[in-house]
């Protein structure tokens, strides 16, 4: 193999779940380093909640363009980046820009890179609604880096051949499973290996929870979809309430998303049921920690659709689409929608029928076996190194 001079990779993500997903593929190039020079941007389109995932994954950025502000609107968001990538992309002149998913972040950079004339790689790429308004604006998100990208990492053969359909070419499409998988065996890993690691997740989930996680039943939920904000919203505070009434026994575990269009209907709703805990966004370890360890997910989120099945964990899934339709062919995930009788019937029949529990915890996780940042690094070195 001829050498030639090292390939600049700018890697660019802004919230907490892109940064957990980008991050195990970032280490796996570093690891070439006689092949890429990589350097990581963040927009910080999430502060907080970012900068506790790189400090896990022990990643200090490059660039951060630290462009929060408070009650910011997609229209600013995406004009903001839009001038500061233009920025950076003058400045360090990549010869591909990684980016992932569906973000407000991921589009505007893949749209700032297109327009300087550089190269854009898709992580995760392929996943479809083909419905602009479900998830938004997500879906349009994924749908327009799609077509500004060059090279396509697909998690699975559905959402390679969503992109085919869409006119991408073959050659520059991997299929390579989802690096969520990736950081979530390398976080189960760290957890393992680590007394100091787990005592310390131990003692914050002690000062929170009124139980014992490991001896009692609980559910999991997150929500924070804006196509459920309002009615949705509502209907599904009050499924979580009559299913508490129902199974006093059981425990209901809620993050609740910072944003007050769900602060204000959970609050209002689940506020003083002595089996539901309302709790603060949890550090991402310490969320790993409870899906490890709960009977079943909630959930209206990407992400726990493709992490909870490798843990062996029901996810139903309170909306009404899914990009991620692989989970629910499978069987390890449900699609249950925001109304709140469809919820109740749902919830219930899997914590009263064993054989349905047992036979969506035992299915085969679409998603990959952890190895998914490997093969886009594998696909690099192909294409750059011939």
């Amino acid at each position: 193999m001829s050498k030639v001079s090292l390939i600049k990779i700018l890697v660019v993500f802004g919230t907490r779940p892109e940064a957990i997903k980008m991050l195990p593929l970032i280490n796996q190039l570093k690891l070439e380093q006689d092949y890429f020079d990589v350097k990581v941007c963040v927009t910080a389109q999430h502060r907080q909640m970012l900068d506790q995932v790189l400090n896990f994954f022990k990643i200090k950025p490059d660039i951060d363009l630290d462009i929060m502000k408070y009650h910011q609107n997609l229209s600013l968001l995406t004009s903001t980046i839009l001038n500061k990538m233009k920025e950076v992309l003058n400045i360090h002149k990549p010869d591909l820009v990684l980016v992932h998913g569906d973000t407000t972040t991921t589009m505007a950079s893949a749209l700032a890179s297109f327009y300087q004339g550089c190269l854009v790689g898709h992580v995760e790429a392929g996943l479809r609604t083909f419905n602009l308004e479900s998830p938004f604006p997500e879906e349009f998100n994924r749908q327009l880096v799609s077509k500004v990208a060059k090279y396509h990492f697909a998690p699975t053969l559905k959402n390679k051949n969503n992109l085919i359909s869409e006119g991408v070419i073959l050659k520059n499409i991997r299929v390579t499973g989802n690096t969520v998988i990736d950081a979530l065996n390398w976080t189960l890993e760290q957890i393992d290996s680590s007394l100091t690691l787990r005592n310390k997740i131990e003692r914050e989930l002690d000062s929170i929870l009124n139980f014992d996680l490991k001896k009692n039943r609980y559910i999991l939920i997150t929500g924070h979809r804006r196509e459920n904000f309002g009615d949705g919203f509502v209907q599904i505070c009050q499924a979580i309430r009559e299913l508490a009434l129902l199974y006093p026994n059981l425990y209901f575990v809620y993050p609740v998303h910072l944003n007050p269009s769900v602060q204000k209907p959970v609050n209002e709703i689940l506020k003083g049921i002595k089996n539901i805990l309302l709790i603060k966004p949890m550090d991402y370890e310490a969320f790993t920690y409870m899906m490890k360890y709960a009977y079943l997910i909630m959930t209206d989120s990407g992400g726990i659709q493709e992490e909870a099945p490798s843990l062996g964990k029901p996810v139903l899934v309170m909306r009404n689409l899914t990009e991620r339709e692989e989970a629910v062919d499978a069987g390890t995930v449900k699609l249950i929608g925001n109304e709140k009788k469809k919820i109740i019937f749902n919830v219930s029949n899997l914590l009263d029928n064993t054989e349905a529990y047992d036979q969506m915890a035992s299915t085969t996780n679409p998603y990959g076996a952890g190895n998914a940042s490997r093969q886009i690094v594998s696909f690099l070195k192909s294409i750059y190194f011939k």
